[in-house]
């Protein structure tokens, strides 16, 4: 199959491509540097060069496909609708893969699915327009909401939690750390993505691990992980606003969400089931 594919040179991006490249399909990705177009290339891809906002090159590179996946991260979800109506409109009747995120949920109380009401921290109450509109109009949308990343480069947690622990001799977490963060590794939403694409239209999946520990124990095994003996410190929200920002409130929500209809629609089974072990040996 022929997929084009935002967001490529990112690393859920170049992990995507990697993963469809072994299936047998083959993937042009979208590059808005020269630095991205050599990423996307080293990935298995062919470059596209353009950013979210030409909406005739993602319109083109659509058409030219039999589907899509939808990486890249907007700006706003103005921009997020914008693009993802270009190519929906260009691809026509094939599988267009969006991306959503599990933190809309917010506190799950208990483990929950998709059938959760919405409750999102400000951060990421944008993508509710972006997503009902997306999955209203034809052809096949399908959406993948992922839970907190790890394996790979990790960007989220390393940059908000293992490199100021790094810097300052001990991993942060917020409050008692006691609430619960729905995981899944990066290789993991990688197959994902590449199985959503015989979804049914209309589908919308979490991606997630299926094991949600808590806060401060990713804390402590990022510290073990990051050769800080397991030390951590605790914040305060107000103390984590400052130093985070927004998205402070959203590392603060307590989730517990389940993949099972991804495992059950999809056929696809999360490999990496303990993110504890693997976070402390700096997986």
């Amino acid at each position: 199959m022929k997929i084009f594919l935002t967001g490529g040179s990112g690393y859920i991006g170049r992990a995507t491509i990697g993963e469809l490249v072994r299936l047998g399909h083959t993937v042009e990705a979208l590059a808005r540097s020269e630095r991205a177009e050599a990423a996307v290339a080293t990935a298995g891809a062919s470059a596209v060069r353009g950013g979210l906002t030409d909406l005739g090159v993602l319109n083109q590179a659509a058409a030219r496909a039999e589907a899509v996946i939808h990486l890249a991260q907007a700006t706003t979800g103005e921009e997020d609708l914008a693009a993802a109506t270009a190519m929906q409109d260009g691809l026509g009747g094939g599988a267009y893969v969006h991306t959503g995120g599990s933190w809309v949920y917010g506190d799950t109380a208990g483990v929950r699915d998709e059938t959760a009401p919405w409750n999102p921290p400000v951060i990421v109450a944008w993508r509710r327009a972006a997503e009902d509109a997306v999955l209203a109009r034809g052809g096949r949308p399908v959406v993948v909401q992922p839970g907190l990343l790890y394996g790979g480069e990790n960007r989220l947690i390393d940059a908000f939690f293992v490199q100021p622990g790094r810097d300052g001799g001990a991993v942060p977490y917020l409050g008692d750390g006691g609430n619960h963060w729905a995981l899944i590794h990066l290789d993991d939403l990688a197959a994902l993505y590449a199985a959503a694409l015989s979804a049914p239209a209309g589908s919308v999946y979490l991606g997630v691990g299926g094991v949600n520990p808590t806060a401060k124990e990713v804390a402590e095994a990022c510290a073990r992980g990051a050769g800080l003996d397991g030390k951590t410190v605790s914040l305060s929200l107000e103390e984590a606003r400052e130093r985070m920002g927004p998205i402070a409130d959203a590392f603060a929500l307590d989730q517990q969400l389940t993949s099972a209809k991804a495992q059950r629609e999809l056929g696809w089974r999360p490999v990496h089931t303990d993110p504890l072990s693997e976070l402390a040996t700096g997986v």
